[in-house]
């Protein structure tokens, strides 16, 4: 398809889609510009009068202001790692919604579904429903008031006067025990009954818990809310022994926040090298060094027999027979979606709720955004995903025609102070691919390609070319004359940030 023939555009930083004769002038969903857009198999807006928000390169959040923050509040990236966007236009088609909204989960999905839906409409009644009674927070962050960079007071995502000034109901500690489609209600088990016109499932997801004998002993707990954060902080003392099962992000941040508390940590890895799924072994074995250098000590291809101990954990036996003594052990190994309520009430579930483009899910006027939803065989999983799902199918609950065009399978984060980019297929398949790497101390390089198109690309260290790396792999850009040329990694990053 050329851009001339082009109805539909989507987004490649947040998988909005656009419909139209041209890409839009900013994405309403993230603020990109219309060189983000590309043609998509599937009314221009009008520019942008000024730049007054800025997005995070490393989380993708979006701060409102004439200048960007000192850190970001999630991430805690520097100033210098965010960059200018335009305010963002109106969504196509809705503002007239007068009916009743309800959205189940305050995440982040949750509570950027509420914050689109009055952005595009003022009309109308919003519920927001937590489980948890404390008012919505950067999930993200908990690793950081855990580390002790920032207080409790610093978690919220809005103020408390801030829901009421959007008109919005919050309803905290509230436990849904029931969705009723034919009535448009839900159920709470306090037997309080929510009609709605539009419902927005946003629940999230809980913690995997591997079936580990001796896992019901006091010690053992995992990190998903700030109780579980609290918990862990009124029972760490300094000089502690504390294992953390599970090297991907989750457990590293962990690992390091205890650190920080002068913990004694040892974080266990069943695979060979660190995050095996976002990093390659080169760049697994530079992260662990890194993290080792923090004070963590890290054991790959540890496998959990047993937690042992009486009624209080006391340590983690390994299936090679070695025991690691411990006093507290935090597991991280992954989360599963909180699909039960949907599965229960004939909703499509697969791995999680199956939604289309619009994140409508298999009954009419009901939404599913984050952790909970499947799009097209995909559960992202990411707080990125999560906003730009929760803030589409906002729009689409207060009338809009917003669409999600998936986004590409990328991680860039910054795991205990060191910039990480993963993105694409960074594993060659066979003799058809091509790789081109350099290391320089922690900057490392690693970009792949298949019949001279960019498919996938690892960076630890500087992630400047993640941008320009999207771009090339999403634009199918042909490097055929400089790969001829035999240029180096260090070269080819130079050349993208051209």
């Amino acid at each position: 398809m050329t851009a001339s023939d082009a109805e539909l555009w989507r987004c490649s930083v947040c998988g909005y889609v656009h419909h139209g004769p041209a890409a839009p002038e900013c994405c309403p969903v993230c603020g990109s510009g219309a060189g983000d857009f590309a043609p998509h198999v599937e009314q221009p807006t009008a520019p942008a009068a000024s730049v007054g928000k800025w997005r995070c390169l490393n989380c993708s959040y979006i701060h409102a202001g004439s200048e960007p923050p000192d850190l970001c509040p999630v991430c805690a990236a520097a100033k210098d790692r965010f960059e200018p966007i335009a305010a963002q236009p109106p969504a196509a088609g809705g503002g007239d919604f007068t009916g009743r909204l309800v959205v189940i989960g305050a995440g982040i999905a949750g509570i950027s579904a509420i914050e689109a839906f009055r952005n595009t409409t003022s009309g109308g009644t919003a519920t927001l429903v937590s489980r948890e009674g404390d008012l919505p927070y950067y999930r993200l962050n908990l690793t950081r008031y855990l580390a002790g960079e920032i207080p409790e007071t610093d978690l919220p995502i809005h103020p408390e006067g801030w829901f009421a000034d959007q008109n919005v109901d919050l309803k905290l500690g509230a436990d849904v025990a029931e969705i009723r489609l034919e009535e448009q209600c839900i159920c709470l088990r306090d037997n309080t009954i929510l009609p709605y016109d539009k419902l927005i499932v946003a629940m999230g997801a809980h913690p995997f818990m591997p079936p580990i004998p001796g896992a019901v002993r006091e010690g053992m707990i995992s990190v998903r809310t700030v109780r579980d954060a609290k918990w862990i902080l009124e029972f760490l003392q300094p000089g502690m022994r504390c294992v953390v099962i599970g090297g991907g992000l989750l457990g590293l941040e962990t690992a390091g926040a205890l650190g920080a508390r002068k913990a004694d940590v040892t974080l266990l890895e069943n695979y060979e090298w660190l995050m095996p799924r976002q990093l390659n072994r080169r760049a697994g074995e530079i992260l662990q060094s890194h993290v080792e250098q923090l004070g963590v000590a890290v054991r790959n291809n540890a496998r959990t027999r047993e937690l042992l101990g009486d009624e209080r954990v006391a340590g983690v036996e390994l299936e090679d027979g070695e025991t690691i003594p411990a006093d507290l052990v935090i597991v991280a190994t992954g989360i599963r979606p909180n699909s039960h309520l949907a599965r229960r009430v004939g909703l499509v579930v697969n791995k999680g709720i199956v939604v289309d483009n619009q994140l409508t899910s298999s009954h009419p006027g009901v939404y599913a955004a984050g952790d909970v939803a499947e799009h097209q065989g995909v559960l992202y999983g990411n707080w990125a995903a999560s906003q730009f799902q929760g803030s589409i199918a906002g729009m689409n609950a207060a009338g809009g025609s917003a669409r999600f065009g998936g986004i590409p399978r990328s991680n860039t984060l910054k795991v205990l102070g060191l910039d990480l980019l993963s993105i694409g297929q960074f594993e060659p398949e066979d003799g058809s691919f091509q790789v081109i790497e350099a290391q320089q101390g922690e900057a490392y390089y690693r970009f792949v390609f298949r019949d001279e198109h960019l498919v996938g690309s690892v960076l630890v260290g500087d992630t400047s070319p993640a941008g320009p790396v999207k771009a090339a792999i999403e634009a199918r850009t042909d490097f055929s004359g400089i790969l001829l040329a035999g240029i180096s990694a260090e070269a080819f990053a130079d050349e993208l940030c051209g």
